[in-house]
């Protein structure tokens, strides 16, 4: 074998090596973000995910899912109608729509909001009126996909909502509250369910 080919030989196994190493760094990343709690396991196939915010590519990812008795018509008026926020889910405060005529949100509607203790800026990246929403959510120390997927059923409206969220900031959080932004979904759909069930209308 020529000296040649020796070096060639030597290059090609280096690489493979140094790159079988880093390959288990990112494995482990990616898989604690989805095996931390139960959430992962439950991730919807039905969510549409923005290029770079796949739950696979997560530092921190929740599930959260509820049954509605209401249209789902009434529901997503309710999820849209940000302003109204604050009124009945306490995680949010200050909601200020940039650039909205009737003070909803529609799709690329830009909003700045507070949500337990962070100041977000949010830009509406899906819109399916009565079916999708999902929005952008960039902080300091956070850039996170918060969507909802509405299904009619014969209870009312099934509600599944996923959020994916990137850097330091969820990576923290998922260590030392790892429970804290799954409460707040669950919270956020509890008192979704009990605004729109208040329209006792029949669910059509």
């Amino acid at each position: 074998m020529s000296v040649w080919r020796v070096v060639m030989l030597f290059v090609v196994v280096t690489v493979a090596v140094t790159m079988g190493r880093a390959q288990p760094a990112r494995s482990k990343a990616t898989n604690e973000a989805l095996t931390f709690n139960s959430d992962g396991a439950l991730r919807s196939k039905d969510t549409h995910w923005p290029e770079g915010f796949h739950p696979e590519q997560a530092d921190l990812f929740v599930h959260n899912e509820i049954v509605i008795h209401a249209s789902c018509d009434k529901v997503f008026a309710d999820i849209a109608d940000a302003q109204a926020w604050p009124t009945w889910y306490p995680n949010s405060h200050n909601v200020k729509l940039l650039n909205s005529p009737d003070g909803k949100l529609h799709e690329g509607t830009q909003f700045s909001w507070d949500t337990n203790g962070h100041h977000v800026e949010s830009r509406v990246h899906e819109f399916v009126p009565n079916s999708r929403i999902g929005w952008f959510g960039d902080a300091p120390r956070t850039n996170g996909y918060h969507t909802y997927l509405l299904s009619k059923t014969t209870d009312g409206c099934h509600v599944v909502t996923e959020e994916v969220v990137k850097g330091p900031g969820a990576v923290e959080l998922r260590k030392k509250e790892p429970e804290a932004m799954h409460n707040a979904h669950d919270l956020w759909l509890s008192n979704l369910k009990q605004r729109s069930a208040t329209d006792r209308s029949p669910v059509l």
